[in-house]
C-alpha cells in the first residue's frame, strides 16, 4: 500500500541523509545506495509509488530539479581550469559524444535487439556522465588535478549536449510523418533550440552578474534571486523551444562563475547544500518508478551491453579525443575508465519512454529499464574499481594527512619543522615576505599570499592536505581562515592556537565556536595553551619534544613523569595518522605511539642550558690547558 504524499517525502529526506551518510562513511558515491533505497522502496516494498503519489506534478518536479543541478555544476566551471585540458574536453563532448552514440546504439540494435529508432534514442541517452556521477565519484577517488579537471568539465557540458541529442532524436521519432520530412524538421529544431537556450542564458546570467556586481541586491536575497532566476529562465526558455531549458541553465552558470568582480560564494554555498537534497530526493523517486520484471528480462544481454560501453566504447571515445595531447597513457586509460551515467539519463529516459508508450512506439517501455540497468552497472563498477585502479596507476592524489598553516610565524614555524621532521607535510600560508622568508631559509613549503585572496583561492594547492592549523596572532585572522577553508576540511578538521583575546574575553563578545576551529593544546578557558605564552615560552627557552611511548612507558606513566610541565600536542600512531590535542578531544595514545609535546618548564631548559654552557667552558679550559703544556714540552731548551 503506497504511503501518503507528506510521509513519502519525509521517507525519502529520512533515507536520503542515510544514503549521503553512509556514503561518506565507506567513501563510496551515495548514488549507489540511492539508487538502491529507491529500487527497495518502490518495487521492492512498495512504499513509495512516485506517479501515484504526484501523478502530473512529477515530471515537472524532476525537469525543474534537473535544472538546478545543473546550473549549480555550471557554477565551478572556471575558465582558468581548462587552459591545460581544454582541447581533450571540446574533443569528448563534441566528436566523442558522436562517437560514442553510434558505437552504443549499434550495440543496443545488435545486442538487446531494440528496432533502430529505440535503439538511435537510447544511444542519445546514455551519453552523457553527468556532474551528479562524477563529482561524488571524483571525492572517492580523488585523481590528480588533470584527470579531475577533464572529467568534471566533460561531465557538466555534456549534460546539455546529450540532453539536446536526445531530444533531436526524440523528435525525428514522433515527426517521422511530418510535413517536410524528419531531417528538415531536425535540422530547423537544431537550430531553434540552441538559439533559445543560448541567448536566454547569455541574457539572464548578465542580468544577474550586473545585479551582484553592482550590488542591486541584498546579500540574504542573492541565493533566493538566484534560484528564481533560474527556475524561470529554464521554464521560459522551454516554452520558447522544447527542452532548450537545460542549455540555458548550463550557459547562465558559466557565465557568472567566469564574470570579473562578481561574487558567487555564498551562491554556491547554499546551491550546493539544495543540490544534495535533490539529487537524493531524485534518484530515490526514479528509481522507484522502475519495473523489476522488465529489469530482470533484460538479463545477459544487458549486461553485455555494459561491458560493451565499459571495455571497448568508452576507451574508444577517449583514446580519439586524446590524440595528440600531453596525457600520459596512464591519465587516459583513467579517464577510460571513469563514465558513468547520471541523473539526466534517468529523468529523460523516464520522460521519453512515458511519451513514447502513449504514443505506441514499440520497446518503448524497455528504455527507462535498460538505462537505469546502464546507471546502475556502471555506478556499481567503476565506484567498485576505480580507486584501486588510480592507486595501481599512480594517478591518485596521496592521503590527505599534511596541515595548512594560516601564518608562517615564530611559533608557527617551530610547530612545522616538529611535524615535518616526522614525515608530516606542512604548507605555510602568510602574506608577511619575512616570515615567508624565514620559513624558506628553515627548508620548510610556503605560500606567499593571502589565504583569503582570490590567488590564494586560484593557486593555493590542497592537494594531500587534510587539515588546517590557524596559527595567526589575530583572531579575527584565524576565524576568518576557519571559515573560508571549511568546505574543504570541514570543521572537524580545523584548528586553531587561541589568542589572548579567546582567554580575556566575556562571554558576550566571545566569538562563537561555530565560526572557528578547535583549539590547539586547549584545555577550555585561561588554562589553555595562548599563542602569546606559546610565543613567549619559546623565546625564553622552551622547546618541542618527541617521546616514543612503550609498553613499559605508557602515555599514563609520561603525564604522571612530566606532569603540568609538558603540554601534548600531536599523536603519530605507527601507522602514520596523525591525532591532535585540542579542547574538544583527547586522544589517548598507546604503546608504538609518537608523542610531540611542547615542553613548558623555562627553568628546566635554563639549568640545562647552564650545565651545557659550564661543561663546554670547562673542556675549552682544558684543552687549552693541554695545548698550552703540548707547547712548552716541544720547545728548545734555552741557557
Amino acid at each position: 500500500m503506497p504511503m501518503s504524499v507528506a510521509g513519502a517525502l519525509a521517507l525519502i529526506a529520512v533515507v536520503g541523509l542515510g544514503c549521503q551518510w553512509l556514503a561518506w562513511r565507506v567513501k563510496l558515491p551515495a548514488i549507489l545506495f540511492l539508487l538502491l533505497s529507491g529500487v527497495l522502496l518502490g518495487p521492492g516494498l512498495g512504499w513509495i509509488q512516485p506517479d501515484y503519489l504526484f501523478k502530473e506534478l512529477l515530471f515537472p518536479l524532476v525537469s525543474l530539479s534537473v535544472a538546478i543541478i545543473l546550473f549549480e555544476g555550471s557554477l565551478t566551471l572556471h575558465l582558468t581550469q581548462i587552459k591545460d585540458v581544454g582541447k581533450v574536453v571540446r574533443r569528448l563532448v563534441t566528436f566523442g559524444a558522436l562517437v560514442t552514440w553510434a558505437m552504443i546504439a549499434l550495440a543496443a540494435r545488435w545486442l538487446i535487439g531494440l528496432n533502430w529508432d529505440m535503439a538511435w534514442l537510447f544511444g542519445a541517452l546514455v551519453v552523457v556522465t553527468g556532474p551528479t556521477v562524477i563529482v561524488p565519484m571524483l571525492r572517492t577517488i580523488r585523481v590528480n588535478a588533470r584527470i579531475g579537471n577533464i572529467l568534471r568539465w566533460e561531465g557538466i557540458i555534456i549534460d546539455p549536449i546529450g540532453a539536446l541529442l536526445a531530444v533531436l532524436v526524440f523528435e525525428w521519432i514522433i515527426s517521422r510523418s511530418a510535413e517536410g520530412g524528419p531531417l528538415g524538421h531536425t535540422a530547423l529544431l537544431f537550430a531553434e533550440v540552441v538559439g533559445v537556450g543560448g541567448l536566454t542564458g547569455l541574457v539572464t546570467g548578465y542580468a544577474l552578474g550586473q545585479a551582484l556586481r553592482r550590488h542591486w541586491l541584498p546579500d540574504y536575497l542573492q541565493a533566493l534571486a538566484t534560484l528564481a532566476l533560474v527556475l524561470g529562465s529554464f521554464t521560459f526558455a522551454n516554452h520558447l523551444a522544447h527542452e532548450s531549458g537545460l542549455l540555458t541553465v548550463a550557459v547562465m552558470g558559466m557565465l557568472l562563475a567566469n564574470m570579473k568582480g562578481v561574487e558567487i560564494e555564498g551562491i554556491l554555498s547554499f546551491k550546493e547544500n539544495l543540490t544534495v537534497m535533490l539529487i537524493s530526493g531524485l534518484f530515490i523517486l526514479l528509481a522507484a518508478r522502475l519495473d523489476l520484471h522488465d529489469l530482470w528480462m533484460l538479463g545477459a544481454p544487458a549486461i553485455a551491453l555494459l561491458l560493451v560501453i565499459h571495455f571497448i566504447v568508452r576507451p574508444v571515445s577517449v583514446w580519439l579525443c586524446s590524440w595528440g595531447s600531453e596525457l600520459s597513457w596512464k591519465d587516459k586509460a583513467m579517464i577510460a575508465w571513469i563514465g558513468p551515467r547520471g541523473i539526466v539519463a534517468a529523468a529523460v529516459s523516464a520522460l521519453f519512454a512515458l511519451r513514447l508508450e502513449q504514443n505506441g512506439v514499440a520497446d518503448a517501455q524497455v528504455l527507462s529499464a535498460l538505462s537505469f540497468a546502464v546507471i546502475i552497472g556502471t555506478v556499481l563498477f567503476q565506484s567498485a574499481t576505480a580507486r584501486p585502479l588510480a592507486k595501481r596507476l599512480g594517478v591518485a592524489e596521496p592521503e590527505p594527512r599534511g596541515f595548512i598553516f594560516i601564518g608562517a610565524n615564530t611559533v608557527a614555524r617551530e610547530l612545522a619543522k616538529l611535524l615535518e621532521q616526522n614525515q608530516v607535510p606542512v604548507l605555510m600560508v602568510d602574506p608577511s615576505w619575512e616570515n615567508i622568508r624565514e620559513a624558506r631559509m628553515a627548508g620548510l613549503r610556503t605560500f606567499h599570499g593571502n589565504p583569503l585572496s582570490r590567488h590564494a583561492d586560484t593557486y593555493l594547492d590542497l592537494v594531500g592536505y587534510g587539515r588546517m592549523l590557524a596559527l595567526s596572532p589575530q583572531r579575527e585572522v584565524n576565524v576568518l581562515a576557519s571559515l573560508r577553508y571549511r568546505p574543504e576540511f570541514g570543521r572537524r578538521n580545523i584548528f586553531a592556537l587561541q589568542t589572548s583575546k579567546d582567554t580575556q574575553t566575556s562571554a558576550r563578545q566571545l566569538i562563537s565556536e561555530e565560526y572557528q576551529g578547535r583549539y590547539l593544546g586547549a584545555t577550555g578557558g585561561s588554562e589553555g595553551l595562548t599563542y602569546s605564552k606559546f610565543a613567549s615560552l619559546i623565546r625564553q627557552g622552551a622547546r618541542l619534544r618527541t617521546t616514543r611511548l612503550s609498553d613499559d612507558f605508557t602515555f599514563d606513566a609520561w603525564k604522571a613523569q612530566h606532569g603540568s610541565d609538558r603540554c601534548p600536542l600531536f599523536a603519530i600512531t605507527p601507522k602514520g595518522e596523525v591525532q591532535i590535542f585540542s579542547n574538544e578531544a583527547s586522544p589517548q595514545p598507546r604503546s608504538g605511539w609518537l608523542l610531540l609535546s611542547f615542553d613548558m618548564d623555562v627553568e628546566k631548559e635554563k639549568e640545562k642550558v647552564q650545565i651545557k654552557a659550564q661543561e663546554k667552558s670547562q673542556a675549552s679550559a682544558e684543552k687549552a690547558e693541554r695545548s698550552g703544556d703540548e707547547a712548552l714540552s716541544s720547545s728548545p731548551a734555552t741557557s
